[in-house]
């Protein structure tokens, strides 16, 4: 069974940063991925960025790129999301999910449709 449990959200001022985990386990394959989506209230979900296990290939969305740092420890089967810059508009629950990877180049189309498996949410306030 895949359980994913994301945590680290908290109130942080506009301009500073946060990280937020998502533990995994229970997936068949190593070769999977993990996204990081959220959903602001009174607006859809949206998926922020992915990475695959196998490979560590990352994808963002622009409006996290460049402030945004997805990554993966092995070894603790975590993956993190550094949020840096942080503005009011990044304000949401964020949620981390996966499923087993496929595909070469489009491997991270996912994050555009919706994950497999889903964990639990985690808020992110951001004040001005």
């Amino acid at each position: 069974e895949v359980q994913l449990q994301a945590s680290g959200g908290g109130l942080v001022q506009a301009g500073g940063s946060l990280r937020l985990s998502c533990a995994a386990s229970g997936f068949t394959f190593d070769d999977y991925i993990i996204g990081w989506f959220r959903q602001a209230p009174g607006k859809e979900r949206e998926g922020v960025s992915c990475i695959r296990r196998s490979d560590g290939s990352t994808y963002y969305k622009d409006s996290v790129k460049g402030r945004f740092t997805i990554s993966f420890d092995n070894a603790k089967n975590t993956v993190y999301l550094r949020m840096n810059s942080l503005k009011p508009e990044d304000t949401a629950v964020y949620f981390c999910a996966g499923e087993q990877a496929s595909g070469g180049s489009t491997w991270y189309h996912p994050i555009y449709y919706g994950m497999d498996y889903w964990g639990t949410g985690t808020l992110v306030t951001v004040s001005s």
